[in-house]
């Protein structure tokens, strides 16, 4: 199986599909997957246009094909803590239409907390790591979405987990530093920080073989250790 993914889109609508049309041409393919991690809404003020071409892709690939994770500001729209129209400097916007958020938060509410594929985790946060192989029972919502800070090292067995929710500039401690970050041993961060950067990355995760690439209008590149690498 081959599975695109990306994460934290943060309204970002051009971004957004100039990620998607490095993938969208291999989706009709049979062994391929899209895999969205989640935080679709708040920052770059297309939340609304974001989640409609989410909901589009489901529609014509199948929510089985084209699978959307939450993320922890979908769970704060769907709590009433942020409205999906409101800026990302803002919790409030007294513009908002109450009928239209409730359209987006009941498709919001249903998404999955994490997926699973051969070894690979996809989550927007993280898991609780130390349940080991118990995790899916182990791990709270609050985990899956705001799990905080990065966990790296290594997890039980040969799983492996890909999350976005804190940028690789963070986690690398390089605040130049926007691609996706691996460390190593079981973890993938690809969370961009989109609206500094304004690129979403792109990993390709081939479970047959048990590796993971950067996509890029180029090519595909093997992802190596942040300490290996030339940043």
């Amino acid at each position: 199986m081959k599975i695109y993914c990306m994460s934290d889109i943060h309204g970002c609508l051009e971004e957004f599909q100039y990620a998607l049309s490095l993938v969208e041409p291999k989706l009709s393919n049979e062994d391929t997957r899209l895999v969205l991690l989640g935080d679709y809404i708040h920052g770059g003020g297309d939340g609304y246009a974001v989640l409609d071409l989410i909901m589009k892709l489901q529609r014509k690939y199948g929510p089985d094909k084209c699978i959307a994770l939450i993320g922890n500001h979908e769970d704060m729209a769907c709590n009433g803590r942020w409205p999906i129209a409101a800026d990302r400097y803002s919790y409030q916007d007294d513009s908002v239409d109450e009928a239209k958020e409730d359209r987006y938060i009941q498709w919001m509410a249903d998404l999955p907390r994490y997926y699973t594929e051969g070894n690979t985790i996809f989550v927007h946060a993280g898991i609780e790591e130390e349940a080991e192989d118990a995790w899916e029972w182990e791990t709270d919502d609050y985990t899956y979405t705001e799990k905080y800070p990065a966990q790296i090292g290594r997890f039980c067995g040969d799983w492996k987990i890909v999350a976005g929710h804190i940028g690789t500039s963070e986690i690398s401690g390089n605040r130049r530093f926007h691609e996706i970050y691996y460390d190593g041993e079981s973890h993938y961060y690809i969370d961009g920080t989109v609206l500094e950067s304004g690129v979403i990355p792109v990993l390709l995760v081939d479970t047959d073989t048990d590796q993971y690439y950067t996509v890029t209008e180029n090519g595909n590149c093997l992802v190596l250790p942040y300490d290996e690498s030339d940043y």
